[in-house]
């Protein structure tokens, strides 16, 4: 096989170096299936490891991209054959494996999903890690006895792509969910993704009593600190809150009261470290009950390879709406 092109990371003194290389198949991280790249996505953690602004590789160089979609170009694995069309996200692309910044990609088979049945390989790099994870947090909220009867989901970073693919993947589900954003002028995009109301977060305004009056029957949270704090006191008895992202702040300052006076349940989502079993399960359900109906309109920028450079800084600064795919065929 000829030489490719990859996105990759080098750290220099402790600063993050990326950029466009031609690497050799041997030079990727081993795997017992190569992948013919179609589609990648940016995510948050992406942006991190490309600017420093995170301890996100746990080696260097290497490269980075936690999704990857594409065909099967030659596999050891008996599970896969070429021209299979697989995803993979999470499992430790980007951090301590070669990620899906690549025209190819060499993977464990383990790491690999095949394509759901109703969804194409750019659809599904629409969807991502940030479509997986929301969805996965509905799945395990539903497995603890969540549903729309107990009352409204509260969905923060509402804008973000987890936030936004949650607004979908829930409203779709039957559930009236509400926007929680301090963007200004992005409740049109919102309220066009299934939000059946957008409130604009003021944190000094959260109150700070033990219990506050319980208005949501569960909430998506990406931000963590005093507006996950803030959830714990403001959700029904029984309502799961499932913790997702620390956009915010990594802290949590809150009591054991809603715990065991109102039986909130708080579930830490990792997508990283989903057993494969549950990983295929909520991939079928992408592709089926809980396939997000507004990709098109979450999907708000395509960019080729060569362009990531210029990509990263919105992340970082928290001004990215939506998602962006990134073309690698």
């Amino acid at each position: 096989m000829q030489d490719f092109r990859a996105f990759r990371v080098h750290l220099v003194d402790g600063r993050s170096e990326a950029r466009l290389e031609r690497l050799r198949l041997d030079e990727l991280s081993p795997g017992d299936v190569v992948i013919r790249a179609a589609w990648s996505s940016i995510n948050y953690k992406d942006a991190l490891a490309a600017t420093g602004a995170g301890k996100i590789l746990r080696r260097s160089p290497l490269v980075i991209g936690v999704d990857v979609a594409g065909t099967v170009e030659a596999s050891e694995d008996p599970r896969f054959v070429p021209g299979d069309a697989v995803v993979v996200v999470g499992c430790g692309l980007s951090e301590t494996h070669d990620g899906g910044f690549s025209e190819f990609v060499r993977l464990p088979g383990d790491f690999l999903n095949p394509l759901p049945a109703g969804l194409g390989l750019r659809e599904a790099m629409a969807i991502g890690t940030a479509g997986f994870t929301a969805a996965y947090a509905l799945h395990r909220m539903e497995q603890n006895e969540q549903s729309p009867a107990l009352g409204p989901i509260a969905v923060t970073g509402a804008s973000g792509g987890v936030g936004s693919l949650a607004i979908d993947i829930f409203s779709r589900r039957g559930y009236e969910v509400h926007a929680l954003t301090h963007k200004t002028g992005a409740d049109d995009y919102l309220r066009g993704l299934g939000a059946h109301e957008v409130r604009h977060l003021e944190v000094d305004k959260l109150g700070t009593r033990p219990l506050e009056r319980a208005i949501w029957g569960g909430a998506v949270d990406n931000l963590g600190g005093s507006v996950l704090a803030w959830l714990t006191r403001s959700v029904v008895p029984l309502g799961n809150i499932a913790s997702i992202g620390l956009a915010a702040d990594p802290g949590l300052e809150t009591t054991v009261m809603p715990f065991i006076l109102r039986g909130v349940s708080l579930l830490g989502i990792n997508s990283r470290d989903v057993p494969r079993d549950t990983r295929l399960a909520v991939w079928q359900r992408l592709g089926g009950d809980l396939r997000p109906a507004r990709l098109e309109r979450i999907v708000t920028r395509e960019v080729a390879l060569d362009e990531l450079p210029g990509c990263f800084d919105a992340y970082i600064a928290g001004t990215m709406t939506g998602r962006t795919l990134v073309r690698l065929g």
